[in-house]
């Protein structure tokens, strides 16, 4: 296997050739995504629609699908997946533990808890990123405060974060039952995850936060490598242990306050991403970018497969997303077990 060494003065980095590989195919996979959903579906259009469109020439029925249906909606999964895959690699990484997600360890419930009470309160999704950001730092303030006193062991945030997902959980579903009923259908697709009626604010949110947060996550690889020994041989040598997961968890809370506050909590997408990516590039080590691809790519097939439905059976695109990662878990699962039984 050919590796290639990029060197400077600040940093270093090996990268294999079926990395290369994988992560070409991966892209590719993303591009033909993004172009099956721009050109397809109930009104189908050609690339020469598209550009008519975006230099403002096309009729007003195409700009109108390309300009405020479709290119929103996907540029939105696309960072949604690009977002949640970030999450979800830092995540098990930091736990050591392929099982455990934003989505296990309440990132993703808090979050959710947050924006259902933004629009409990106030009466509107005008301040849903607030409460989404305030609730996922919640969850995370109460999983560091319940399992400070361990160390801030990977086991003990697996076993507190489960905890808090199922109490978080029962409490969003507590708050929906006290929402007005026009707001309780829609905040029931929400919550499930959903792609539907995207908005270019949507759009501008999601990437405004890859922006800022996701040069942070790449950064923040090159400590995640060395945490995979134990802890005691990290602290040997030299690690700020205890920083690194601190930081790191706060980005992965960023990420998924981001995702929850655009598209809802879409189940599963931060926990396969990382599975897949690893067993795409046969390394045990950090690869965030191909998850961050993965995420992606799982994203959009999701909606995809949401539009693709009859009129009457609209589901929304979580309902896919956990379809998709339900082998992924099983598979997970065999892994681990195999694993135990050595």
């Amino acid at each position: 296997m050919t590796t290639l060494v990029l060197r400077n003065r600040l940093l270093s980095a090996r990268i294999t050739s079926r990395i290369v590989v994988v992560n070409a195919l991966l892209l590719l996979g993303v591009l033909a995504m993004l172009a099956t959903g721009l050109l397809g579906g109930t009104f189908p259009i050609t690339f020469s629609d598209v550009l008519a469109a975006l230099n403002g020439t096309a009729d007003q029925v195409t700009q109108m699908v390309v300009l405020e249906n479709r290119l929103p909606r996907l540029l939105t999964a696309l960072g949604v997946g690009l977002a949640f895959g970030l999450a979800g690699e830092m995540v098990q990484t930091l736990l050591r533990n392929p099982l455990a997600s934003p989505d296990v360890i309440g990132f993703s419930a808090g979050a959710g808890l947050g924006a259902v009470m933004s629009v409990a309160l106030i009466g509107t999704t005008a301040f849903v990123l607030l409460g989404a950001l305030a609730g996922g730092a919640l969850a995370a303030t109460l999983l560091l405060a319940l399992s400070w006193n361990k160390g801030l062991t990977p086991g003990a945030i697996v076993l507190v974060g489960v905890g808090l997902t199922v109490s978080l959980g029962v409490i969003t579903d507590l708050l929906m039952t006290r929402l007005d009923a026009n707001n309780v259908g829609e905040l029931v697709k929400w919550i499930v995850g959903s792609l539907n009626a995207r908005s270019w604010d949507d759009t501008g949110l999601i990437w405004a936060g890859l922006a800022a947060v996701a040069p942070l996550c790449f950064w923040q690889q090159f400590s995640l490598n060395r945490l995979s020994v134990a802890d005691d041989v990290a602290i040997s040598w030299g690690l700020p242990v205890v920083r690194i997961r601190l930081i790191t968890i706060t980005l992965a809370v960023v990420l998924v306050a981001l995702c929850v506050a655009t598209a809802g909590p879409l189940p599963f997408v931060a926990f396969v991403a990382g599975p897949i990516a690893h067993g795409l590039n046969g390394l045990p080590r950090p690869t965030l970018f191909s998850a961050a691809l993965v995420g992606a790519l799982v994203t959009l097939l999701a909606d995809r497969a949401a539009q693709a439905l009859p009129a009457l059976f609209v589901l929304p695109a979580g309902i896919f997303t956990a379809l998709i990662g339900a082998p992924v878990l099983i598979w997970v699962l065999i892994l681990q077990s195999r694993k135990a039984r050595r």
